[in-house]
Order: C-alpha cells, then sequence, then structure tokens
C-alpha cells in the first residue's frame, strides 16, 4: 500500500511538473502575457468553483459546470498564459473525498494541461485570428471542435492513468469509456466557450460573456439533480431487495437474475430505453411481496399445507401494496401485482388470462421461471439453460406468453446467461424431494421442478447484455 501511495504521488509530481513546464512560458520576463485578461478569467473561475463549495441554492454545480470558462480561456489567451486560468481555481475548489490536498493538486495539473493542449490546436488552426471582429463564421467552429476534442483527450488520457496507478486496473479498463462518454459534452463546452470569446471581444466586452455561464451552471445542476434523483431510485431498490434476500436467503440473488432476464426480454421486444429500466426494476422486485409472508412459510423444507399455499399466494398482493407509492416504478408495480397470473387463467392472485395480463407481468412471470428453473437450490440442482428454456416452450400459450418465451431463447442465444448467484453453499448435500414454492406444482413456475438433475454445467458468458450489466461471476 506504502509503494502505491508512493506511485500516485509520483505520478501527480510528473503531470504536475508537465503542466508547470506548458505554463512556464507565460512566466518568463518580457513574455506579451495578456495579465488582465488572464487575471479576469482566473479570478472567474476561482469564484465559481469558491461558489461551488457551498450548499445549495448557492453551490449546486457539478463537475464541469465551468469548462466553458476554461475552453473560452484557451480561445482567448496564449496556451502557457491559459494553462495557468485553471489553476486557482482547481486548488481551491470542491476536492471530494480524502486526501483533499492531492486530489486538488492533480486537478490544477491535469486541467492545466488539458486547457494548454487546447489552446495549442486552436493556435494551430488559426483560431485566434478567426474570432477576431467580425468573427469568421462558420470557419471558427473547426479550430473550436479539434480544441475541444483535445481537451477531451487530454482529460480521458490522464484520468485514465491516474485510475491505472491509484486503483492498480487493467490498462484496458482503467481507460475503457472514457472519451466516449466525455467527448459530447466537451465539444457542447466548446461551443458554449465559443460563444464567450465571441462576447467577450466585441463591444459589449467581458461583462456580456458572463451570461453564457447562466444557462450552462443551471443546466449541470438540473443534470446532477437528475442523476441524485436515480441515485435515490436505485437506493430505494436496493433497501427492498435486501430485505426479502435476509428474509428468504434460499433466493438471495434471485431478484437480480431475474431483473436480468427481463431485460433481456425487453431488448429483444425492442422496448424503448425507459420501459427497459421499469422492467429491470419490476424483474428485481418481483417478490418483494415476501416481507409480508411469514419466515417460518418462507423458510419451511417440507411440503406447504393448503393454508400455508394460501398465505404465500399473497405475496404478489403485499408486494403491489408495498411499492404503491413508488411513483417511479410505473408500470412495474402492475407486473409484481400480476407476475404469477397464466395465460390460461389459472394462475393468482385474480386469475386473469390472455391479453388481460399486462405485458410487463408477462415478461417478468416468464424471467422468473427461467431463473428458478437453472438455480440450485438447497433441495434440488438447477437445470441446464437449454433444458430450462425447453420446459418454457413446451408451456408456452397455457402458462406463458410465446412472444416471451421466443425473446427469452434470441437474448440467451446472443448474449447466453451466467447466473451463479444464490443463498445456497456451492457444497451441497445431494438433492432431495421437497415442495414446491408458491405456485402449488402446476407448471414449471418458481420450485416446482423437484427432480433431480445433477449438476449445472458452466455457461458461457458471451458478449456483454445490452443494459451494461454483466453476469455474476
Amino acid at each position: 500500500m506504502r509503494a502505491t501511495r508512493g506511485a500516485v504521488r509520483a505520478h501527480i509530481g510528473a503531470v504536475a511538473l508537465g503542466a508547470a513546464l506548458c505554463a512556464g512560458p507565460a512566466l518568463r520576463p518580457g513574455a506579451a502575457t495578456p495579465w488582465t485578461t488572464l487575471a479576469l478569467l482566473a479570478g472567474l473561475h476561482l469564484a465559481c468553483e469558491l461558489l461551488g463549495r457551498r450548499p445549495f441554492p448557492v453551490g449546486f454545480a457539478g463537475a464541469g459546470s465551468f469548462f466553458p470558462l476554461l475552453l473560452a480561456a484557451a480561445f482567448l489567451l496564449p496556451p502557457a498564459a491559459a494553462a495557468l486560468v485553471a489553476v486557482p481555481g482547481s486548488l481551491a475548489g470542491r476536492a471530494g473525498k480524502p486526501p483533499a490536498a492531492a486530489r486538488r493538486a492533480w486537478r490544477a495539473a491535469e486541467l492545466a494541461v488539458a486547457v494548454w493542449a487546447a489552446a495549442r490546436v486552436h493556435a494551430l488552426l488559426g483560431g485566434p485570428a478567426a474570432l477576431g471582429s467580425p468573427p469568421d463564421l462558420p470557419y471558427a467552429l473547426l479550430p473550436v471542435c479539434a480544441a475541444a476534442l483535445a481537451f477531451s483527450a487530454v482529460l480521458a488520457a490522464l484520468d485514465g492513468s491516474i485510475l491505472l496507478v491509484a486503483e492498480q486496473l487493467p490498462a484496458r479498463r482503467a481507460w475503457r469509456g472514457l472519451l466516449a462518454r466525455s467527448l459530447a459534452p466537451h465539444l457542447v463546452h466548446g461551443l458554449a466557450g465559443l460563444m464567450m470569446a465571441v462576447l467577450w471581444n466585441s463591444s459589449y466586452g467581458p461583462l456580456a460573456a458572463l451570461f453564457v455561464l447562466l444557462p450552462m451552471y443551471i443546466s449541470c445542476w438540473v443534470y446532477a439533480q437528475y442523476h441524485r434523483e436515480h441515485a435515490a431510485h436505485r437506493a430505494t431498490i436496493r433497501a427492498l431487495v435486501q430485505a426479502v434476500d435476509i428474509k428468504d436467503t434460499y433466493t438471495r440473488g434471485h431478484s437480480e437474475r431475474v431483473g436480468r432476464a427481463s431485460v433481456l426480454i425487453a431488448h429483444e421486444l425492442g422496448l424503448d430505453r425507459e420501459r427497459v429500466e421499469v422492467l429491470r426494476f419490476a424483474g428485481i422486485l418481483h417478490d418483494v411481496g415476501k416481507l409480508g409472508v411469514p419466515t417460518r412459510v418462507l423458510r419451511k423444507d417440507g411440503p406447504l399445507t393448503p393454508e400455508e399455499r394460501r398465505v404465500i399466494e399473497l405475496h404478489p398482493e403485499y408486494g403491489h401494496e408495498i411499492v404503491r407509492g413508488i411513483g417511479f416504478l410505473g408500470e412495474a408495480r402492475a407486473a409484481i401485482l400480476h407476475h404469477h397470473e397464466r395465460l390460461d387463467g389459472s394462475g393468482y392472485p385474480y386469475g386473469l388470462s390472455g391479453r388481460g395480463i399486462p405485458e410487463c407481468a408477462r415478461i417478468v412471470a416468464v424471467a422468473d421461471a427461467f431463473d428458478a428453473m437453472t438455480s440450485t437450490r438447497s433441495y434440488r440442482r438447477g437445470r441446464p439453460v437449454p433444458a430450462a428454456v425447453e420446459e418454457l416452450k413446451r408451456c408456452a400459450g397455457t402458462q406463458f406468453d410465446p412472444q416471451m418465451v421466443r425473446a427469452l431463447a434470441r437474448g440467451l442465444e446472443r448474449y447466453g446467461w451466467s447466473g451463479a448467484v444464490t443463498a445456497d453453499d456451492a457444497r451441497l448435500p445431494p438433492p432431495r424431494e421437497a415442495a414446491g414454492e408458491a405456485d402449488g406444482g402446476r407448471g414449471v413456475d418458481a420450485g416446482t421442478l423437484r427432480t433431480p438433475l445433477g449438476p449445472r454445467p458452466q455457461e458461457p458468458l458471451g458478449p456483454r447484455p445490452p443494459d451494461g450489466t454483466e453476469g455474476s461471476r
């Protein structure tokens, strides 16, 4: 660990040295550095970063809120002078996690190098001349976009390098996706920086350029609020799932796998992104109603009595009541209520049939049964994936929607399946006869496969699933 900390310090020192070399020419005696413009831009960046450290509603900006200001500096100043603009604000800005000093030093160094690179590219392509009065549009867009690309590429390279050194990630993982995720936002920041630079050089002067910051500041806050809200949603889902897993340890990991299988089906059906996310929530929370079922019933080893079976068949209604007030779940609430309905009308809780069963519930029903068959439980081994798919096809039209079964089969062929997380220990006792779980032995739903099938072979992982999640290893 000490060697790792030393490597991180050395890496930060090397980048800081590079930043000093970039900014050094502006500090030499006789350098034609426009100190007034530099001081105004650096002071403005410092003031914005200090405001960003304050609580809402004054300081609500996130990372990147002031990149248009830095890129405007790259367009208005020589490269060495532009590199200095980022330093005061970065050293005084929000540090996040400790160690604060090292994080601030790193941020100042990487931004100085990135701004220097952007200014250098902008100057090489004749950008300063194109920003004259009047500006040479649309040619001015070319050096601006090239500068934004250089800014994004340098930041991605440096961010990946610190992950490589500090987190000791493999090189492919350290840099994977950094440039692709940041390029589009930085191009937008570059265009906003161009607007600031044009107004700065106009007869209206620097004061008019400040108005460009306000909409960027607000848009960054809205974006940050969206991500905070999404994180709160995920935390809510996680808390409910953990509560179910603690109560029903035999199915630990089942909820996440049903969510993944539901997403596979939704993608094969061509559902839009928002509905895919809702289907993921539905799959993850489909058994949340087990919180209302007595633990002795959930964990009973022997056959369930008719009364106990009636109690456990209430869990879809319990689940619907639990999530009724969670607005962001949308149609996932209907899936939680109806995922044990059957196409022939013999399911529960309401005996719906055919198209009267909501589409999301028909999707989750197939995903739930698939994972129940392929998961190893304390009383039986899981079936191989091909055998589970064949059983789903056999029950299609009576218990399951054939369209959903075909979609799951296509998704499994394309992406494979790896469902390795269960509550049972890997060293299982010999499988034994046991009672089914919740559907009274009708069809293949959750826990009705009681025949010892031997150990489950390892399925290939296949390509990465379309929602970015990966199977349990």
